[in-house]
């Protein structure tokens, strides 16, 4: 047996058995903060829950409006009960701020709740601000959402993308985050992160600064743990905990015979009282009512539960950022970050947002070529020299076939 089947095996079988260690709670009873049937879904009898410090009431589910250009969609979603949308600069290279202002024209501003977000560049490899991120910059970076969204102040704008402590503590950021809360351009402020999230929410916790988290947290991730003790320290602090990519960044597998059910992997998320909302990436009407189906019932049944586990040990597309690969590829090329692209290409298939992303990347002219074997051995048992010549293809598209 290789050395690469040994280290995929031995992963395999620590994310199993963590998984079925796993506790799992009565979603029947109510937790505290957690109310059924707000005015604003009271036909629908939905699960709320009280994002921390902010006081916003929402229902456990809402939209991530990321890979949606579909205004009758997002429209759909506020009047089927979601309040909040979540957003960002660069979605959609930057007409998703503006979809989504253009179709809240109209309605009561006290109807809705916005969160968008921004971030400057960082060291690919560190994860650290270079000098030329400055307060300025990221000024004008919440000036231009406001712009975009034709709103006077957001009520979430975060600091968008963090992975190491030094930089959630990055003071240019916080000090132009502060401004704008006092300018009552922001009503709170928060940070994002996709991975090495204790760490970053721990410095969130630390910083007495940030309102709420948004964080990755879903049943295939191997250190689930302790991702899940952060958010209950940052819940038990004051802070906002909202989820993102519950399903391990798309419940379709690529290779699966059978595809995984979101259903259970949203009810997971939603079985610890801590986690306050999730924020949803559907794209059609459909995926749109089984989240609100979720809303209504969060129980998981025995099957439900089987199926997780089984599902936990599917490959798929969601990449661990354990940044193992980053030491043992050659080229020093930021891995987890192309393997993120691969997800929103055959995952999302949102080709703009990989595409944005791989030309943030700086790569070198000629990508996975120099190697007759490919030292990396992923964990998650990825093929990643396959992978990357294969997303790499997108810098070289023109943007407008993409669209």
């Amino acid at each position: 047996m290789s050395d690469k089947s040994i280290v995929r095996r031995d992963f395999l079988k620590s994310t199993v058995a963590g998984f079925s260690g796993f506790f799992f709670l009565s979603a029947n009873e109510k937790k505290p903060g957690e109310t059924i049937g707000e005015k604003k879904a009271a036909g629908n009898k939905f699960l709320f829950r009280t994002l921390g410090k902010t006081g916003f009431k929402l229902p456990a589910i809402n939209m991530g409006v990321m890979n949606s250009d579909n205004p009758n969609l997002v429209r759909a979603a506020l009047n089927g009960g979601m309040v909040l949308l979540d957003t960002a600069q660069t979605y959609q290279r930057g007409t998703n701020e503006t979809m989504i202002g253009e179709l809240l024209q109209g309605r009561p501003r006290d109807s809705y709740v916005i969160a968008t977000k921004a971030r400057l560049p960082v060291d690919q490899k560190t994860g650290i601000y270079p000098a030329e991120a400055t307060e300025e910059a990221y000024q004008k970076k919440i000036d231009t959402s406001l712009k975009s969204l034709g709103l006077d102040y957001v009520d979430i704008y975060y600091h968008h993308n963090v992975w190491v402590r030094e930089s959630a503590l990055y003071e240019p950021i916080m000090k132009a985050l502060e401004k704008a809360k006092k300018a009552g351009k922001a009503r709170f402020v928060g940070i994002t992160t996709h991975k090495n999230e204790p760490e970053v929410i721990q410095a969130a916790i630390d910083s007495k600064f940030y309102d709420v988290v948004l964080t990755t947290h879903h049943f295939k991730q191997k250190h689930y743990v302790e991702v899940r003790e952060a958010i209950a320290k940052a819940a038990g602090a004051g802070l906002g905990i909202v989820v993102m990519k519950a399903m391990g960044g798309k419940q379709l597998q690529e290779d699966a015979k059978q595809p995984i059910d979101p259903v259970p992997a949203l009810k997971w998320v939603l079985q610890d009282p801590n986690v306050h909302t999730i924020i949803a990436g559907f794209t059609t009407f459909d995926q749109m009512n089984v989240d609100l189906s979720v809303m209504r019932d969060h129980a998981l049944t025995k099957s439900e539960k089987a199926h997780l586990q089984w599902a936990a040990s599917q490959v798929g597309l969601y990449c661990q950022s354990c940044g193992q690969c980053l030491n043992q590829c050659v080229q020093q090329l930021p891995i987890p970050e192309l393997m993120r692209a691969y997800m929103y290409t055959y995952g999302y298939r949102n080709l703009r947002e990989a595409q944005d992303l791989i030309l943030s990347l700086n790569l070198p002219a000629q990508v996975c070529t120099d190697c007759s074997q490919c030292p990396v051995v992923c964990l998650n048992g990825f093929k990643v020299s396959e992978r990357v010549r294969n997303i790499v293809r997108l810098r070289d598209v023109p943007a407008d076939f993409i669209g």
